[in-house]
């Protein structure tokens, strides 16, 4: 990104500016009622810092994150950056053996874990070789008191965080990012797609511990010293209202499950004050039409569907506020270019969908210690996105599936994401996940699995109808051969959708 200095820190940059600027006084977070200035956050991160380095931890070594959404979460990823080390956040909700995979594949020197993780991460030190100290955490972190520590003289592509991403299938994988990664996603995601100011206040419902999470809760805010509001326990639909109500946000991001489900919530137009909110943000999974109209007539708020990826460090396609169009994932963030190619690489023409390939300044260039997985993603200035997409004549973008999930029924292309759009129309249907199955003879068809809205009876007839409503509405190749009635889809902690589950049966 030009204009960025070569020697760069990002939690200089995110965090101590604002202080030496004059708005150390302003709001950073709220949490639990309570707000933490951005003065407080830089002691908090100084005095943490020199703890680290009391401990040992030197420039480029890794620091594990196991927290919650809390004040420590912040204290410990910048004072990681800003002794020049790499901070790797991961999920609170692993097994012993999934941390021990990601403590030995990280070769993490420190890892700062909330209470309730603690346990797990110690079954799994003694069979690890690099983890040299365990920090356990509450919401805030203690360290030094009145510690001031200079920043390390990092550059703008010394790496500062490290990603896992294992998409819906596979063992997870690091995606590398810099320093400048940060201040080009902030400036042109945080800044330039959502106008994220001084004066607004973000709120995820997606955490810190996933790409998505971090950038709307940690760094877009800190651009331009606004704030954002850390809820560190998961939240139901009824909890988002009520956080939405107490704490004002001017920004909702989150996955379409949690707005399907948001939906189902009684008299919530009523019960709760939502006049706080400019526009509300989706991603992790397609946002359907029918979730879009029904989110806007229900509460005046357009959803601002988006696209990105770990690799990417966040979104590369968006709708822009005030101009989100239904049914589509946006154009281009400005700064990125695209590529739609088949499958021998080759451009393919407006209106057909293509392979999505992506560049721009915040694409990772590598996963750490995947060299056969790097080559086959990181195709030079290129990200490989596994995503299917066609693009119209205005550039906007039409999702149409992950490049594995992508069905061909007699010999035609279906995609999974226009049948569960058309099923979501449907009055009884919450949402939908449609994948192939193979039949008797072994070709595989379309079989659609479907959540229904509380209140609704299942049952054969129903599931007849559901296949009558996309008759109307589908060529016959596309209908799926059996609509199964499901409590609830299988998913990742980030809401996507485990569809290789729902293939197996």
């Amino acid at each position: 990104m030009t204009g960025l200095p070569a020697p760069l820190n990002a939690a200089t940059f995110f965090v101590d500016r604002h202080v030496a600027e004059g708005r150390g006084a302003r709001t950073a977070f709220r949490f639990r009622g309570r707000s933490l200035t951005y003065a407080e956050l830089a002691a908090g991160v100084d005095a943490f810092a020199a703890d680290l380095a009391r401990r040992g931890l030197d420039a480029e070594d890794r620091v594990l994150l196991a927290l919650p959404d809390a004040p420590a979460f912040a204290t410990a990823f910048w004072a990681a950056v800003k002794l020049g080390a790499v901070a790797v956040p991961v999920n609170t909700l692993m097994a012993a053996g999934e941390y021990e995979f990601l403590l030995r594949d990280s070769r993490a020197r420190i890892a700062v874990v909330a209470e309730d993780v603690a346990p797990r991460v110690a079954a799994a030190r003694g069979r690890g070789p690099w983890l040299r100290d365990v920090v356990v955490a509450g919401d805030e972190l203690g360290g030094a008191p009145g510690a001031r520590v200079a920043a390390a003289p990092t550059t703008r592509e010394d790496a500062m965080y490290w990603g896992y991403t294992s998409g819906s299938t596979g063992a997870p994988k690091a995606a590398v990012h810099s320093h400048k990664d940060f201040v080009a996603a902030a400036e042109l995601v945080g800044r330039g797609v959502f106008g994220l100011g001084a004066e607004d206040r973000a709120f995820s419902a997606s955490k810190m511990s996933f790409a998505f999470g971090l950038g709307n809760t940690l760094y877009f805010p800190a651009l331009a010293g606004g704030s954002s509001v850390l809820v560190p326990e998961r939240l139901t639909p009824e909890r988002a209202f009520e956080v939405i109500a107490a704490e004002r946000p001017t920004v909702f991001f989150a996955v379409p499950t949690l707005y399907a489900r948001m939906l189902e919530v009684e008299d919530a137009r009523e019960r709760f004050d939502l006049a706080s909110l400019r526009f509300c943000v989706s991603s992790g999974e397609a946002l359907p039409p029918a979730l879009f109209d029904r989110w806007g007539e229900r509460f005046g708020l357009e959803l601002v569907d988006v696209v990105g990826s770990t690799e990417a460090l966040h979104d590369f396609l968006a709708n822009r506020p005030g101009a989100a169009r239904r049914g589509s994932a946006g154009q281009l963030v400005p700064g990125f270019d695209a590529r739609l190619v088949d499958d021998a690489g080759r451009p393919v023409p407006p209106g057909v969908v293509g392979h999505l390939l992506i560049r721009g300044e915040t694409t990772a260039p590598y996963y750490w210690n995947r060299l056969e997985r790097t080559r086959r993603t990181m195709l030079g200035e290129w990200l490989r996105t596994g995503d299917m997409f066609a693009r119209d004549a205005d550039g906007f973008f039409a999702f149409a599936g992950r490049a594995d999930d992508m069905l061909k029924v007699g010999g035609q292309w279906v995609s999974p994401t226009e049948v569960e759009a058309h099923l979501d129309e449907h009055p009884a249907v919450l949402e939908a996940a449609v994948v192939g199955r193979p039949d008797a003879d072994g070709l595989v068809g379309a079989h659609a699995a479907v959540v229904l809205r509380a209140g609704t009876a299942g049952g054969a007839a129903l599931a007849e109808e559901l296949r009558r409503f996309l008759a109307a509405r589908l060529p016959g190749y596309k209908v799926p051969r059996a609509v199964e009635i499901v409590a609830e889809l299988p998913k990742t902690a980030t809401g996507k959708i485990q569809r290789f589950r729902l293939r197996a049966g």
